[in-house]
């Protein structure tokens, strides 16, 4: 070989990532240096899935804003939810029902489940282990078929309300969640484990890779399970409970390695800890309604609507001018499925 080939062979290369590419998913770019399959520089452009969320949120009423949470991360959309309408009533000093919080408890668990399964399985799938995917997918769509009856909607929900929520769960709500908990994602978990944690390949393509130290995780204000992978024990659930989280009983799920097998790992154990959660708040479910903000918050019965000329009144006011909290400011954080929402 001449010396020439030699330096060609040797010299690095500028590559675009994205953002049509099937790793990025539309949402970013990479503009990356390469010598050989080792990254040397790489610059990140974001901006991609800018739609002026904040802007939008500024006309409309307080209860408008609640499906744009949705699409703030769809792959656990009520945790949006959740998050956006305790700082509303945060402001307000509404204080929910009982069943309304451990129902919120479980939706919200539910959903950090389905986005860490999203997470997993399309990470397996981008350093080429399509099985697992469909493991995980199935399990999603199991969830989404709890979920779905609750508000009409799997994907973009908007289940919320200030002060409660869209409507109760109905009598099949408790059955279908323990079948799942006791059966398919217990499955799905060990499948995938059983492919994944001790695969040589796997573990060659994501150990020592992508790694963020506990310090550089700090100083970049990463939260959720990207800090929790770097050995740092913070978890907003615990750290300030909402909703009567200290009550429950669960682990922070935490390791080390600072690479991307932590991540997966971190996210594999909290699924298990979330399954945690919401066996306890299924037992401790009360009876009892889902909302309780008051006239000037909760929508009236559909049956008054149509016979009382106060409850007609009540809903126009509500439809059209919308909840009205007093003038203010306040910041409400809750544990998203990547890191803290508020």
């Amino acid at each position: 070989m001449t010396a020439e080939n030699k330096d060609f062979l040797a010299s690095r290369i500028n590559l675009n990532i994205g953002p049509s590419h099937p790793a990025t998913h539309g949402t970013l770019r990479f503009m990356v240096e390469l010598e050989g399959e080792k990254i040397i520089k790489c610059v990140p452009e974001i901006g991609y899935l800018h739609r002026g969320f904040e802007k939008s949120a500024e006309k409309g009423t307080y209860t408008q804003v609640i499906p744009y949470t949705d699409r703030l991360n769809y792959c656990s959309a009520m945790i949006n939810n959740v998050g956006y309408v305790l700082a509303a009533e945060h402001l307000m000093d509404i204080k929910i029902t009982e069943r309304c919080r451990y129902l919120r408890v479980i939706i919200s668990e539910l959903s950090r489940i389905m986005d860490h399964l999203v997470c997993i399985g399309a990470n397996a799938v981008d350093i080429g282990a399509l099985t697992n995917f469909w493991y995980f997918f199935r399990v999603r769509e199991d969830i989404y078929d709890i979920l779905e009856p609750l508000c009409g909607s799997r994907l973009t929900t908007a289940y919320t309300r200030i002060g409660g929520l869209m409507r109760d769960a109905d009598e099949n709500f408790a059955g279908r969640v323990k079948e799942l908990l006791n059966t398919k994602l217990p499955n799905a978990l060990r499948d995938v484990d059983a492919l994944l944690t001790r695969n040589k390949i796997f573990y060659d393509r994501t150990k020592n890779i992508g790694r963020i130290s506990a310090d550089d995780a700090k100083a970049y204000s990463i939260t959720g399970p990207c800090l929790r992978a770097s050995g740092v024990a913070y978890d907003v659930r615990k750290a300030w409970p909402y909703l009567g989280y200290d009550e429950f009983d669960f682990n922070i799920a935490v390791d080390s390695g600072c690479d991307v097998y932590s991540r997966y790992l971190v996210r594999m154990q909290e699924m298990v800890e979330s399954a945690k959660i919401v066996e306890q708040a299924l037992e401790r479910l009360p009876e009892g309604p889902v909302n309780g903000g008051g006239n000037y918050v909760d929508m009236p019965p559909k049956a008054k609507v149509y016979n009382e000329m106060e409850a007609l009144i009540r809903q126009f006011k509500l439809v059209i001018e919308g909840v009205r909290p007093a003038a203010g400011e306040t910041y409400f954080a809750v544990e998203g499925a990547n890191g803290e929402l508020g």
